[in-house]
């Protein structure tokens, strides 16, 4: 299995000097879920943003270190950022969908870069729905507003708009935190089967779902990686102290 990001001695600081980052270095591997847990405030949402640059938009005083995405430095000021975000897709908690139809919220990002050809914009929008297990509940009702949907259904459309554009990596930051067990059960399923395409990289809302989901986990606390490792390893026999009391639930 090879990596597809090499993080070394990556930091970051808000402009209110709150380290959110403190010398993170690891490996993510490509087609393979990566879970990013441990509690609120650790940093995971803020290295998911580093990851396709959303940190851009964010009030950042200093980021420091590389992260290498098959083995170029996307930190890079020449790096194409348009085009890293479509390589790099994320899907965030709340569902966003657009005040549009359900079809026209799957394609909106291919119209962007320019796609017109219907075939190919209906054959994005198939597979991307179908990715995003939701082309059986909605194939035929495309027309209809994607504010119609449920809240599960309204992640998985926010989702299939993501795949639509076939990014390298998919990364979810509590894709489920507001949703029910069932919708969560159905994202939970289709990451299983994502990975095979896709490169995941999650940060659940919980722990239980991270020991569910995760092929590799990384434990993050107040902005330092703690360890990282296979499932078996991290989940089962933890190195550090702390990893295991707040799988234990001891604390956070």
């Amino acid at each position: 299995m090879s990596d597809i990001f090499e993080i070394e001695d990556l930091r970051l600081t808000y402009s209110d000097n709150n380290e959110s980052l403190r010398g993170v270095s690891m490996r993510i591997p490509e087609h393979a879920i990566t879970v990013l847990f441990g509690p609120a405030g650790g940093g995971k949402s803020t290295l998911l943003r580093v990851l396709n640059r959303l940190n851009d938009l964010a009030d950042v005083k200093q980021v420091s270190g590389r992260v290498l995405f098959h083995g170029q430095d996307l930190l890079s000021p020449t790096v194409d950022v348009v085009e890293l975000r479509r390589k790099v897709g994320i899907v965030f908690s709340r569902p966003a969908p657009l005040p549009l139809s359900i079809y026209e919220n799957v394609c909106y990002g291919l119209r962007i870069m320019g796609e017109r050809r219907k075939a190919r914009l209906d054959e994005a929008v198939e597979r991307g729905l179908r990715q995003a297990m939701l082309w059986e509940e909605v194939y035929d009702r495309l027309d209809a507003s994607g504010f119609a949907l449920s809240g599960g259904q309204q992640q998985r459309l926010c989702l299939a708009r993501t795949l639509a554009l076939q990014p390298e990596v998919v990364l979810l930051d509590e894709p489920t935190s507001a949703l029910d067990p069932i919708s969560t059960a159905r994202i939970e399923e289709m990451m299983q089967t994502l990975k095979d395409v896709y490169t995941i990289v999650i940060a659940p809302h919980n722990v239980q779902q991270a020991a569910r989901v995760a092929d590799q986990a990384a434990f993050f606390l107040q902005g330092e990686l703690i360890e990282w490792g296979d499932r078996g390893q991290i989940f089962v026999r933890p190195r550090d102290r702390r990893t295991q009391e707040y799988i234990e639930g001891r604390f956070g």
